[in-house]
């Protein structure tokens, strides 16, 4: 997404890292999982995903699944998605962890470093319990990562998804005085674009 960088450094420069908040001149902003769930409607609740996957802890067949997705990146991921047939079981499970893989580096984690990591492959080890997975926990921790890298090792560039805080940003402080009624509903994503 074509997001101005001035916008990403002005999120990140008002995110309090201690307590997880958007200080701006419209008031602090608690951003929790269930908040990055509602505004992108993802699931916010229920098991955590593994923060990384480690190779040696795998099955054999996982192994071939790492070494399958290892270091590819967001156009190999595109590139396989459109080859894939979906006429069985198997290839509808390859596609679906491409598709999660290609999610998450585009939009939900997205970095400077345009690979499949780690951190991107453990969802995709638990494929049976996808949708049930904690993915606003997940989406959060990224964004903090990113914002504390940006802070303390002064990089230039910020890894995370600060769609889900330009969201929430724009969506709580334009309907903060409005009854329950006049505010749209879940997902907020829904109710916004470029304009």
């Amino acid at each position: 997404m074509n997001v101005p960088h001035k916008l990403l450094k002005e999120l990140a420069n008002f995110f309090n890292l201690d307590k997880n908040k958007l200080d701006t001149s419209y008031g602090s902003i608690k951003v929790k999982p269930k908040t990055i769930g509602t505004a992108l409607g993802i699931n916010a609740s229920g098991d955590l995903f593994f923060d990384k996957v480690s190779f040696k802890d795998l099955s054999e067949e996982n192994k071939v699944i790492f070494r399958r997705f290892q270091e590819k990146t967001l156009t190999n991921l595109t590139d396989e998605m459109m080859n894939i047939g979906v006429d069985n079981d198997e290839d509808r499970r390859i596609f679906k962890r491409i598709f999660i893989l290609y999610i998450q580096m585009a939009f939900l984690f997205p970095t400077t470093i345009n690979k499949v990591s780690p951190f991107h492959l453990a969802p995709i080890f638990q494929m049976d319990n996808i949708t049930e997975g904690n993915w606003g926990i997940h989406v959060l921790d990224f964004i903090v990562k990113g914002i504390s890298n940006y802070h303390l090792k002064k990089k230039k560039l910020i890894d995370g998804c600060f769609y889900a805080l330009m969201i929430i940003y724009f969506h709580l402080t334009k309907h903060a005085n409005k009854k329950a009624e006049a505010i749209p509903r879940p997902p907020w994503v829904n109710n916004w674009n470029r304009d």
